[in-house]
This record gives structure tokens, sequence and C-alpha cells, in this order.
């Protein structure tokens, strides 16, 4: 966990937008995860690994109130959830049915899950503000998820807004919604995002001295030269 805790409080500090341009840099284009909102306002950037959990549309014989007892439920989804996850929820965008309440999103607040994200929606939205859980998603809907959908895995790839996520995937989120870095990339771009930061906040600096964008904003030699010798 070491190098995750080191590669994670790196990225606590580098916005979604400057990761999905290191991103779009390496041909990735994909990984902003669409209907991913903040529910909650100043909820913090937050850094995991993904727990991913997958829905299908409902059907009448498996999607009933009794499938919350079954060995393959939510319930249980929720049981395995390692502390400091990021829970990805495949909602497949339904809208009109919410994935989880306030009692689920407490009790994935009490096993020390670090966020929810789906492009579904959740139930009980005063219940789910009240656990403190942060909660990334299109919004809330009162029906219960099996009104539109039928809960199938977990730790399964999936699509949570047209993004493919594997379980182990790192995910950020933060006020612009929820960027996925695909595992095997982690080390280049936590290595790439620190240095992109601190080169637009210096060029932020430029700019508001009054600096003039042609030539700074992609910086042409003259300023990548005044940019090296600032960072020594």
């Amino acid at each position: 966990m070491s190098n995750d805790s080191q590669a994670f409080e790196a990225l606590s500090h580098v916005a979604t937008a400057t990761i999905t341009t290191i991103l779009l840099k390496k041909g990735l284009r994909n990984v902003w995860m669409r209907g991913t909102r903040p529910l909650a306002v100043g909820q913090p950037r937050i850094v995991g690994r993904a727990f991913t959990l997958r829905f299908v549309p409902a059907r009448e014989d498996l999607a009933t109130p009794a499938s919350w007892a079954s060995p393959i439920s939510t319930r249980a989804a929720i049981e395995a959830m390692p502390a400091g996850c990021v829970a990805v929820v495949d909602a497949m965008g339904v809208t009109d049915a919410g994935i989880f309440g306030d009692i689920l999103c407490s009790r994935m607040q009490k096993r020390g899950v670090a966020a929810l994200v789906s492009d579904g929606v959740v139930r009980d939205l005063a219940g789910v503000l009240a656990t403190n859980l942060p909660v990334w998603c299109q919004g809330a809907a009162a029906p219960p998820s099996v009104a539109g959908l039928t809960f199938v895995a977990w730790q399964q790839p999936i699509g949570c807004g047209g993004v493919a996520v594997f379980p182990d995937d790192v995910v950020v989120v933060d006020q612009d919604g929820a960027v996925l870095i695909p595992a095997a990339l982690l080390d280049e771009v936590v290595k790439e995002a620190i240095e992109q930061e601190r080169m637009e906040a210096w060029i932020m600096g430029e700019v508001e001295k009054g600096t003039a964008l042609p030539g700074l904003y992609p910086m042409n030699a003259e300023t990548k030269a005044r940019y090296e010798q600032h960072k020594k």
C-alpha cells in the first residue's frame, strides 16, 4: 500500500482536468465518466482503487425486494469492499431508480469506503447526505433499484458513464466529476501530473501579470527557457 499512498497523496493535489489532458497525450480520450456529478457542494478531491458493481436491466423474476437477501446482492458486495476503495457502479445511466439509499451508504461509510461513483442515481437524498459518504452521480430518485435494475456482480469489468472500468483501476473525483486512470499507467501519470500542475501554476501567474497567451500557452522556446530558469 505504501506506493499507493504516495501516488494517491500526489494525485490528491492534481485536478481531474489535468489528468484528462495527460491521458489524452497518451492516446486515451475516453476516461471521464459521464453523469458523475458531486452530490453535495464542497466534496473533497478523492483518489482510490475502483471496486466495481454492475447492474443490468430489471427482469421481473430477478429484480424483486426478495433479491436483497440473496448471496448476489448489493448488501454482499458492500461487505466485500476494502477500506479506501472507490465504489464504481454501472447503473447503465438509469435515472428513475436509486441504486443505494441511506442505510447502504451508511454501511459503506462505516467500512471506510472513500467514495461512491455512479452513472445512475441514489435515493433517500437527505439520508444519503447525512451519512457523509462522498457521492458522485446523476442526482436522486425515489424508486428502489429493483424498479429499473437487476444487480448481477461485483469486481468485474464494467462500463460507467461510457468508460470501461476494471477492478483496481484508479479513480480520481473532484468538482469536475470522475476520471479513470488505468492501473498500469498510474506511475507515469503521477509523474507527469505533478509537473503539469507546476507548469500550469506558473503559466497562471504569468497570465495574472498580464502576459498574452500566444507563446505562453502552449509555451514557445523562449517561454520554456524562462520556465526552466524559474524551476531552478
